[in-house]
């Protein structure tokens, strides 16, 4: 059975929503949690001088919304009494980095949601969702939500 699931998050209702199912089904099977944000490093695209120290301000705002969106899914499991651990990571496509994740991790199974990113943004870049069930070595459960 399932001993180590990845719960990846983004801040959104939809991905909250899978936090919830993972824990339920974490308490169920007894497994352990990480929860993991990937920061997407591609969107920030600066030139000259500015380059660097506008990178540097980019990932430091984006660390912060990682931190604040692993709080939201930390506090919910420590309630349920479950081992837990997180990361961040940063990759160029959030699939990718959620596919290693759960490699690296050694985690046996992703709970996520159907999506978490605004409409307009699904149509345009795809369903990171679609991708990781496309390239997992792991099972993905995947949670229906509003958003």
């Amino acid at each position: 059975m399932f001993k180590h699931i990845l719960v990846p998050v983004d801040g959104s209702t939809i991905a909250m929503q899978a936090a919830r199912s993972a824990i339920r089904f974490a308490q169920a099977v007894k497994a352990r949690l990480t929860v993991i944000h990937v920061i997407h490093v591609y969107p920030y695209a600066g030139f000259g001088e500015g380059f660097a120290e506008g990178l540097a301000e980019y990932l430091a705002a984006a660390n912060a919304a990682a931190a604040e969106a692993i709080a939201g899914v930390r506090a919910e499991v420590e309630a349920a009494g479950l081992p837990f651990e997180s990361r961040i990571a940063e990759s160029n496509t959030i699939w990718r980095g959620v596919v290693e994740a759960a490699e690296s991790a050694g985690a046996d199974l992703i709970v996520m949601g159907t999506h978490g990113r605004g409409k307009i943004d699904r149509l345009l870049l795809g369903s990171v969702t679609q991708r990781v069930l496309a390239h997992s070595p792991v099972p993905v459960m995947v949670v229906h939500g509003e958003g």
